[in-house]
């Protein structure tokens, strides 16, 4: 970190100062979104010419779109992230440069798994798999494994990708790249260790997220996906709840906070907190634009709370649907059967059927067709009118903080 940094800075031995090239800042940019050091990487990338008329080589210009994705990414902007992460895309392949596509391959599975649009996500799954035979993954191997594991476990379960994250846990240098980079990661592990019931994955990735929060003392990001991890395993609701304070990155932060109402809501006694846990979950993975967890916690919130807990939609022509309605609206355009539909939202057909034909009335559609054609005109209203992201926190841990998480 501190070798980027000095190369990002300005050359001063000359008068007047040479600015830093673009490659350098980059860099730095990317290590520091990886630490959710987001405010900081944007600056580093400000103040260029528009990326489509700058006069970089258009490997620089692919590199810094690249980067800007995994930034909105990060930051819960998966709209945001699809867009730049694709025309980065687009360069890098007029270029034919190689090593930087897997970087947007990563970027678009994970935006496509979380926003519920698994036909894309399994797209990218592929490519980041033929990346790794073709050894183009060099720079970021960890997660391009994570981010095609993510999507085959959306399509098949989680039993579909096990010998995936075994071998993530028993590589090294592909466990501390994923785990440094992305803070979700290490609770993702645990989370699929325990469904498994694979006692040592979920061992193996405590012990590892624990000796790299005790390495990284300086980086907030690394500490909260430490204390995920480690309340996970040990269903500590109080940590987690802790580790969602901590966390920078949206979609993280949502899921420590629906890790913990799962641990309270086992007791009676906690199970208000739990409800209270899990709108405050359900309305973050709303922001983030998150439409496969929120329906996951929807599903969750009716087996706990009669009243539902909806979290509030923006007033758009949309938001005359319900959450559910909206994910199935959002799987049926993709060409999914009713079957498929129900075993991702963890409802039966017959319900997915009922939920269709209120779809189709409130919307205005008459078909399973018009409603694929119609349903990115109208998410475009949604998401015209979503409320800005929070101002970001520090990503460094400050002295009081280290002496806690130490």
């Amino acid at each position: 970190m501190e070798l980027a940094a000095a190369a990002s800075e300005p050359a001063t031995g000359e008068l007047p100062a040479r600015e830093a090239p673009l490659e350098a800042r980059i860099w730095y940019a990317t290590l520091l979104t990886r630490v959710r050091g987001l405010r900081p990487a944007e600056r580093l990338l400000a103040g260029e010419e528009t990326v489509a008329h700058g006069p970089h080589r258009p490997e620089a210009q692919a590199a810094r779109l690249l980067c800007e994705a995994e930034i909105h990414l990060a930051g819960g902007r998966l709209t945001e992230a699809t867009s730049a992460a694709e025309a980065g895309l687009r360069l890098a392949s007029q270029a034919g440069n190689r090593g930087l596509p897997p970087r947007g391959h990563v970027v678009m599975a994970v935006c496509s798994v979380r926003s519920l649009d698994l036909t894309t996500g399994l797209l990218y799954a592929n490519r980041l798999r033929d990346a790794a035979l073709l050894g183009q993954e060099n720079l970021m191997p960890g997660q391009c494994v994570w981010a095609a594991a993510q999507a085959l476990e959306a399509r098949d379960g989680m039993e579909s990708v096990a010998h995936l994250l075994k071998g993530i846990l028993h590589d090294d240098v592909l466990t501390r790249e994923l785990l440094l980079s992305q803070p979700a990661a290490a609770p993702w592990l645990v989370r699929a260790g325990q469904r498994l019931g694979d006692a040592d994955l979920a061992e193996r990735t405590v012990r590892t997220m624990s000796r790299l929060a005790l390495t990284n003392r300086s980086f907030r990001s690394v500490q909260a996906a430490s204390e995920h991890a480690c309340g996970l395993y040990a269903r500590d609701a109080d940590a987690l709840e802790a580790a969602s304070a901590r966390h920078l990155d949206p979609w993280a932060r949502a899921s420590a906070l629906e890790d913990a109402s799962r641990v309270r809501s086992v007791r009676v006694p906690e199970r208000d907190r739990a409800v209270d846990l899990l709108r405050r979950a359900a309305e973050a993975y709303l922001s983030a634009g998150a439409s496969r967890d929120l329906a996951r916690v929807q599903s969750r919130l009716r087996e706990l709370d009669d009243h539902g807990g909806r979290p509030a939609r923006s007033r758009t022509r949309v938001s005359r649907l319900t959450d559910t309605e909206f994910a199935v609206a959002e799987l049926v355009s993709q060409g999914l059967t009713n079957g498929r539909v129900g075993s991702q939202l963890y409802i039966s057909p017959h319900t997915v059927a009922f939920h269709l034909k209120k779809i189709f009335r409130k919307l205005d559609v008459t078909s399973r067709v018009e409603l694929a054609r119609s349903w990115n005109r109208i998410l475009v209203e949604e998401r015209a009118d979503r409320p800005a992201a929070a101002p970001e926190t520090d990503f460094l841990v400050r002295p009081s903080m280290a002496r806690q998480a130490g």
